[in-house]
């Protein structure tokens, strides 16, 4: 096995723990800043690394696409290309090939689809997912899943699991490198018992880890949260547990409680480009002109370079005159501020005082 799983502290369902790589340790619970194609948005490795980051997040779907796989293998893998020596998890590429291409079609062999880049028609199956990130050299491998709308019946989500369980044997059985961790993914859309037979078949299978997908993609709120909750209970306790693409500030504490380990999500470079800043008292938007003659920090609880050194009046001011310095500066805080409020709250789970930051969180983004 490539990599091992401790767990230090529980504090109900939430707990800390950690998660050793050869490349490093993740302590956990802990977040992934995204980087699709190589690159998180709009900040450096250096500036990644002082804000704190442990592992981050690349996309096998790009990639390949794009420089293609071979080519980042040739030049020495993943993190030799990007300059990134700690822990990489690439997500498989089956959102992306159901979310981003034209002209998609699912079959039991795999997703066949147009690349958006140039019309080349490729057919992305469980073996070359897995030949792909083997190719990157990364640390975690996710299977291929088959994902199915967050409306879809009952039926065409459990052919989505079964298909699923299918197509991550064919994974586990493709993948060669024993240096390369590999977790599966959970899916069943809103209804309980299909997730408990996706959580079943492939805990039958074994992985290194397990992760909840298939959430986020047009199911109600209240739906994502009891179904979230639940898939939490059915993964084995001696193994990572993933939220993939979640979330926001809220949803993050609330899958600590519910007992998850990992979490990915877009939102924090996302919203920064978009002008969006998190902070301990809530959102932000930069833009606007309360801020423009405003001298005080961003955050005066936030440790990072921009809020030690700069006003909300000059991130206003770059913002309106289009400075890409801005993008910068502002995903320098909200990468900060996302792996701070995980650092926080596994102070909290050792403390006993996880509560409070639920509570805290809640009262400041209450609109989650």
């Amino acid at each position: 096995m490539a990599l091992s799983f401790e767990i230090l502290k529980k504090l109900g369902k939430s707990r800390t723990g950690k998660i050793v790589t050869k490349r490093g340790v993740i302590e956990t619970p802990n977040f992934m800043p995204v980087g699709s194609k190589g690159a998180v948005k709009g900040i450096s490795v250096p500036l990644l690394e002082e804000a704190g980051a442990q592992i981050i997040l690349c996309n096998t779907f790009h990639l390949y696409l794009r420089p293609s796989s071979k080519t980042i293998e040739k030049l020495g893998g993943i993190h030799k290309f990007i300059g990134w020596e700690k822990p990489i998890l690439t997500d498989s590429g089956g959102f992306q090939a159901f979310s981003l291409a034209p002209l998609k079609k699912i079959t039991e062999e795999g997703i066949k689809f147009s690349s958006p880049i140039d019309g080349q028609k490729i057919n992305l199956t469980p073996e070359l997912a897995i030949k792909i990130q083997e190719e990157l050299g990364v640390d975690i491998a996710m299977v291929l899943d088959h994902l199915s709308p967050g409306n879809s019946s009952k039926k065409e989500q459990e052919y989505a699991v079964k298909r699923t369980t299918r197509w991550a044997l064919r994974c586990k059985k493709a993948l060669k490198n024993k240096d390369i961790s590999i977790f599966g993914i959970v899916q069943g859309g809103v209804f309980e018992n299909l997730r408990e037979l996706s959580a079943k078949e492939l805990i039958d299978i074994g992985f290194d880890g397990y992760a909840a997908g298939g959430f986020c993609v047009g199911e109600e709120k209240e739906s994502f949260r009891k179904t979230a909750s639940f898939t939490a209970e059915l993964l084995p306790e001696d193994k990572p547990k993933y939220l993939m693409g979640v979330g926001k500030p809220l949803d993050l504490v609330e899958g600590v409680l519910w007992g998850y380990d990992l979490f990915d999500c877009v939102l924090p470079t996302r919203n920064a480009r978009n002008g969006q800043l998190f902070t301990s008292k809530g959102k932000i938007t930069i833009k606007r002109a309360e801020f423009k003659e405003d001298f005080s920090s961003l955050d005066d609880q936030c440790n990072c370079y921009t809020c030690k050194n700069l006003s909300k009046g000059y991130l206003n001011h770059l913002f309106r005159v289009k400075d890409p310095t801005y993008i910068i500066l502002a995903t320098i805080h909200n990468i900060t501020f996302y792996l701070n409020l995980m650092k926080e709250i596994r102070n909290a789970i050792q403390n006993g005082t996880l509560e409070d930051i639920y509570m805290k969180i809640k009262e400041n983004y209450q609109e989650n």
